[in-house]
C-alpha cells in the first residue's frame, strides 16, 4: 500500500500541474485582450478581471473557469 501512494501522490501533482498550466494557457490571450492593465497586479486581480468580462471571454477560457469553480 505504501508503494502504491509514492507512486500515486506524484502523478497527482504533476496532472495538478499540468490541468493548471492548461488552463493559463487557455485564458492567455484573453488576459492580455481584456485585462492588460492588471496583468502586474497579480493572479486574483487578473481573475477578478476575467470574471467581469466573462461574457467576453473565448470558449476555451470561459471553460476553464467554469472547470476551476470560477
Amino acid at each position: 500500500m505504501v508503494k502504491f501512494l509514492v507512486f500515486a501522490v506524484p502523478l497527482v501533482l504533476v496532472a495538478s500541474a499540468a490541468s493548471a498550466q492548461q488552463g493559463r494557457d487557455a485564458c492567455t490571450r484573453d488576459a492580455s485582450r481584456f485585462c492588460r492593465a492588471h496583468l502586474s497586479e497579480g493572479d486574483q486581480v487578473v481573475l477578478a478581471c476575467l470574471k467581469q468580462n466573462r461574457a467576453r471571454l473565448s470558449k476555451a477560457c470561459q471553460q476553464t473557469l467554469i472547470d476551476h469553480g470560477q
